[in-house]
């Protein structure tokens, strides 16, 4: 019998951020590494590495509050990284799709009178190469191209839903920190300071 194929890096980024958007929550590393084995199928092993690398490419929000990290992402953010990379990719593509034409007319420079050259030769790799390129940005390209109107109508609906979770969040960090000035007596300030809350901390209008 074969073995199970396991899942690629892509496709387990993919699936925590279903996670993310499919609860509109916000967790801990440690709720993640219970929750993404169990329904996304994404080893425990890995998925300290998968959410940093969505951190790193803009795809999911991190916060430190006291001595825990808050890992989150709504679907508007989601759309604005996908925006931002399709612009660098077609930025990319229009440059490379220059470089070709202009070796292509060197290439066709070099034809005229003469003989195979060295130079010839490593024009033509060269163009060969920036060929390949091309088709690779060129498809990218397409996968970011999904941001559609009807996909942008879609997610800003889900932020919606996403705007009443941060919300719901916020009335429990304020219950928190009225019950600790009540249980220990503590100014809201020293509160904010050590848990690292910043001053204008408050709900999402």
């Amino acid at each position: 019998m074969s073995k199970k194929k396991g899942l690629s890096a892509e496709e387990k980024r993919a699936r925590m951020m279903e996670i993310f958007f499919e609860t509109k929550d916000v967790f801990q590393l440690k709720d993640m590494e219970k929750i993404a084995p169990k329904e996304k199928g994404i080893t425990a092993m890995s998925v300290k590495e998968v959410l940093q690398s969505l951190v790193d490419d803009g795809m999911v929000d991190c916060e430190r509050i006291g001595t825990s990290n808050y890992y989150w992402a709504f679907p508007s953010k989601a759309l604005h990284a996908r925006k931002r990379k399709l612009e660098v990719l077609e930025s990319q593509l229009s440059e490379g799709n220059q470089k070709h034409a202009n070796l292509q007319k060197s290439i066709e420079k070099a034809k005229i009178g003469r003989h195979e050259t060295e130079e010839r030769t490593l024009l033509a790799k060269e163009l060969s190469s920036l060929r390949d390129q091309r088709e690779q940005l060129k498809a990218e390209v397409e996968k970011y191209k999904e941001c559609d109107p009807q996909v942008v109508e879609e997610i800003r609906q889900a932020n919606e839903v996403a705007k009443e979770a941060a919300n719901r969040w916020t009335d429990n960090i304020f219950a928190i920190k009225s019950w600790a000035k009540r249980k220990f007596g503590l100014e809201e300030n020293k509160i904010d300071k050590n848990f690292g809350i910043p001053e204008d901390f408050d709900y999402i209008d």
